[in-house]
This record gives C-alpha cells, structure tokens and sequence, in this order.
C-alpha cells in the first residue's frame, strides 16, 4: 500500500513516530485500525442509543443477576 504525502506531512509523522520508537509503517497501521475500531464502536453506539430510544425500559443489574444465578 502506498499513500502520497507532503514533504511536511511526512515528515511530521516520521517524527511522531521516531519519537514513539516506531516504525512509520507501525505508525500508520496502528492509526488507521484505531480510527476503524472507532467508527464502528459509534455506529454501534447510535444504533443501541436508537433502539433504548425507542424503547427505553431498562432492567437493574440485580435484576439481571437474578435471572441469571
């Protein structure tokens, strides 16, 4: 994989990565499945808010443990 960056761009991430003993490689991949791994946690996150906001009964954690002991 190839990305096209700006003489400064890479080398503020060269750097930042440098400074973090990391490769730039590590770097990039490290970021871009953290960003990944992000965005999915808020699409699951506004799709659980919807659905309480739709239905907004909730249940104690004794309750749940009752159920479940």
């Amino acid at each position: 994989m190839t990305i096209r960056l700006e003489s400064e761009e890479k080398a503020l991430i060269s750097d930042y990565a440098a400074a973090f003993g990391t490769s730039v490689s590590e770097f990039m991949r490290k970021v871009a499945l953290e960003r990944i791994e992000d965005e999915l946690d808020l699409k699951a996150w506004e799709e659980a808010k919807a659905e309480f906001d739709s239905d907004p009964v909730t249940i104690s954690a004794a309750e749940i443990a009752k159920k479940y002991l």
